[in-house]
């Protein structure tokens, strides 16, 4: 594996390559995984026993419909059937979320999951991204946000909670004030793949709300919760009608033989899934403890079962996650390709201690040596080139803000420069208080200042009802970029851009949008390691809001 591990991570569309190919590149022995975010301690060993027993029916027979599976999964869940849309993993959803229900544009915070920048511009979507600051712990701040979205015109707004990779977490209160200041938007997606394990709230997730509300999404997993991420199983909670249009599209047999046996087993282990979570988060914590203790390298908070680190100064993620594969047999999560983060930057799961430790010992070879001095080498690469996988999701992201099309960018413009096209003017929606966000506790470092609250500025909707197709508003100025001004790099303005009549079209660039490299450059030297707060609550599973 020595002599080829780069060229199989080149190789791969994905970030990592899965965990059969390394396997097949190890002689048959794959290496410990602190890369892909899964449960380790579920299922239980009498589970896999179980599936083991009944693998021969399992892959000969068809599943059952995907109704009955979700009917299955709503019991457990107490959620009504009407309401939910299972998909063969989340990608799918987002997937279709994107044809079905994203028409022109797509507002979402980097870094986070790639799919919810690289879906939308693989169709020809605008994509706003609205970059998380290192300097203040890569915590979202929700009135910076909205002010960036209808600065924009965006009609689609996502938010993951906790997001990843950084594991950063917003209280359900926060998020369901947001959901009702975009209620004049045509979809908000709440991403809460992993919130079952968040330890900060009892109830953190916003589904119940999301069900009474025209134009909200929650995404949730199974496979990262179960444990199971190679069954590909998730689902998606919304009011009947969304939910309803989704689950109109999705193939007959989405859901495979595997997803059907273990939700219909799920009913006898709810103790056991409880006691998984329960075990995760206290194993977040004493990672994240083990972690802070290494010089020079920096543990974010998080609510995840992940952390997400930044290396020594002098240490390079490729070259460190190279080296931590070939000698230690440990594979990591580098971070260079993801938009917002660069090569300084990795994402380790939470594993059990036996785990942690050897991979503690490894990093410490790698960084200092046996002494815990030096680096791990020379930076040899910024760390700042970003793939998806798709050449031309590539292209786009190398020159604009998640863009789609310059061309037509340049067409409506009047100019022959790409992103300077301008976009609809603010549309209306429920107040979101700038000062809100104060209000909410966040992972935030508490010796870095925290940043002025923004003037309120969003016009009060009259009615939670869905809002009526906007006429053509008037093209407004380009605002400075949503982001407080001492932690950023200075950002180049373009100049004002023409008015274009009409609703924004597909693919053009956002007004004073930044580039993918401004993106980039708008992280500081972060704070000094923080360890995770919080401990784990008793919690029985499942319960109305189908959280853990």
């Amino acid at each position: 594996m020595a002599d080829n591990v780069t060229s199989l991570f080149r190789s791969t569309a994905a970030h990592s390559p899965s965990m059969a190919a390394l396997t097949r590149e190890s002689d048959g022995a794959g290496p410990v995984d602190f890369c892909i975010p899964c449960n380790p301690y579920f299922p239980t060993p009498a589970m896999f026993e179980d599936m083991a027993v009944r693998l021969r029916d399992i892959i000969t027979y068809y599943p059952s419909s995907a109704d009955t599976i979700t009917a299955e999964l709503c019991s457990l869940l107490r959620l009504p059937p009407q309401c939910v849309a299972m998909g063969n993993g989340s990608t799918e959803l987002i997937t279709w979320i994107d044809h079905l229900l994203v028409r022109e544009s797509l507002a979402v915070p980097v870094p986070t999951f790639g799919r919810w920048t690289d879906q939308p511009m693989e169709t020809g979507k605008r994509v706003d991204m609205f970059p998380l600051q290192e300097s203040s712990g890569f915590a979202l701040d929700l009135a910076q946000y909205a002010e960036f979205i209808r600065a924009r015109g965006t009609r689609v707004a996502v938010i993951c909670n906790p997001n990843n990779p950084d594991g950063g977490f917003l209280h359900r209160h926060a998020v369901v004030q947001f959901m009702d200041a975009m209620a004049d938007l045509d979809l908000v997606v709440i991403d809460e793949s992993f919130l079952e394990f968040a330890d900060a709230e009892n109830e953190p997730s916003v589904v119940q709300e999301a069900m009474l509300r025209p134009n909200v999404v929650v995404l949730r997993s199974l496979g990262k919760n179960f444990g199971l991420h190679g069954i590909r199983f998730g689902y998606l909670v919304a009011n009947p009608a969304l939910a309803g249009k989704v689950r109109s599209m999705l193939p007959k047999w989405n859901l495979n033989s595997f997803a059907e046996h273990v939700v219909f087993m799920l009913k006898e282990h709810g103790a056991e899934y409880a006691r998984s979570l329960h075990q995760v988060r206290r194993d977040r914590m004493d990672m994240s403890g083990q972690l802070s203790a290494l010089p020079g390298l920096t543990v974010y908070p998080s609510q995840g079962n992940f952390l997400f680190v930044r290396l020594p100064v002098g240490a390079e993620g490729t070259v460190v996650r190279d080296r931590m594969l070939t000698e230690h047999r440990i594979l990591v999560r580098e971070c260079g390709n993801k938009i917002g983060s660069s090569s300084r930057f990795l994402r380790l799961v939470v594993r059990p201690q036996v785990d942690v430790r050897r991979l503690v010992t490894g990093l410490e070879q790698v960084l200092y040596g046996t002494s815990r001095r030096g680096a791990a080498g020379p930076e040899q690469a910024t760390g700042n080139g970003y793939s998806s996988g798709t050449p031309a999701v590539d292209r786009l992201v190398s020159r604009t803000n998640g863009a789609g099309m310059p061309g037509l960018a340049a067409q409506a413009a009047g100019a022959g420069v790409p992103g300077l096209a301008a976009a609809p003017g603010a549309g209306a929606g429920m107040p979101l208080p700038a000062a809100a966000s104060a209000a909410v506790p966040q992972p935030v470092p508490q010796q870095l200042p925290q940043p002025e609250p923004l003037p309120q500025s969003l016009a009060p909707v009259a009615a939670m009802t869905p809002a009526a197709p906007m006429a053509a508003p008037v093209p407004m100025a380009a605002p400075a970029p949503m982001v407080p001004a001492a932690t950023v790099a200075p950002v180049v303005q373009a100049p004002p851009a023409a008015a274009m009549p009409g609703p924004t079209p597909p693919g053009v660039p956002a007004r004073g949008g930044l580039t993918a490299a401004q993106v980039r450059g708008t992280t500081e030297p972060g704070p000094a390691p923080v360890p995770a707060a919080g401990w784990p609550h008793s919690q029985s599973w499942p319960n109305a809001a189908g959280m853990g």
